[in-house]
């Protein structure tokens, strides 16, 4: 299935880093998160990617313009560095079409602009590209699939420190408690959709306003519960915890480590 990234964004709340660089090209360890979410769907199959670009857009073009595979991939150099010889690879066998989706578009202007790209497709799956998970992602498109709807995201729960207050009208608190024990879900930013999507997505309209409402009200959204690992890149505060679970070998979202497959390649240099 083909793989939509929404990556352009002006990342606001992360402004420290955004300022530079976009956010999906914010670096967890050697590579930016935008990498991190590429390599979890490759882990399952699924290797055929849509940029969305916007904000920044010559960044993350320049990036994969001159990708290094010896930053994450261990390899011999041999002959006074004339022959590199890697022995595992990251990208070689990924496919990206780079796509100008327009600076301050939202998400579902961003997903109409790549639709004639995913002409011929009965499904794809798509990500905000700031959020990681070790979500099994071949149960859920089993569940999407079963389900027979049109479209099916993740719902997880907050990873914020924050409570949920609940008041009278006149303001008199009946209820406070932990997000975590309330019971609220929210939208982890995977998403399954069918080609049909697009009959319920309408010009200027975000994705998971509108859209969403008619979907609906036809019973055809479906969220998929999981509660696994999940952390978004939203502040500076989840950069920071992504990266020291990353410096602590704790990157829980690097599910294509558990099973890794060594693979050789030669090239010279």
């Amino acid at each position: 299935m083909k793989v939509v990234l929404f990556c352009g964004g002006l990342g606001t709340r992360i402004r420290d880093y955004s300022e530079s660089i976009p956010k999906p090209m914010v670096n967890i360890g050697y590579r930016p998160i935008l990498w991190h979410v590429m390599k979890y769907y490759a882990h399952y199959g699924h290797k055929d990617f849509i940029l969305c670009l916007g904000y920044k857009a010559d960044v993350i073009k320049n990036y994969f313009l001159n990708y290094n595979e010896c930053l994450s991939n261990d390899f011999v150099l041999s002959e006074g560095g004339r022959q590199l010889s890697m022995l595992s690879s990251d990208i070689h066998d990924w496919k990206i079409t780079f796509v100008d989706t327009g600076l301050h578009s939202n998400i579902g202007q961003r997903l109409k602009a790549v639709e004639r790209y995913l002409d011929g497709e009965e499904a794809f799956l798509a990500n905000y590209s700031d959020g990681l998970s070790d979500l099994p992602l071949d149960r859920y498109l089993e569940h999407f699939n079963k389900s027979g709807k049109i479209a099916s995201f993740l719902s997880v729960k907050p990873n914020h420190t924050f409570h949920v207050v609940s008041t009278r009208e006149d303001g008199v608190v009946t209820d406070i408690q932990h997000v975590l024990q309330s019971g609220m879900r929210i939208n982890g930013g995977f998403f399954a959709f069918k080609k049909e999507i697009f009959q319920y997505l309408y010009e200027g309209e975000e994705l998971v306003l509108e859209p969403f409402q008619r979907l609906m009200e036809k019973e055809e959204l479906i969220g998929y519960n999981y509660d696994g690992f999940w952390g978004c890149m939203d502040t500076f505060k989840d950069k920071q915890t992504l990266e020291d679970m990353y410096t602590q070998n704790k990157s829980i979202w690097e599910v294509w480590k558990h099973q890794a497959q060594p693979q050789k390649s030669t090239v010279l240099v």
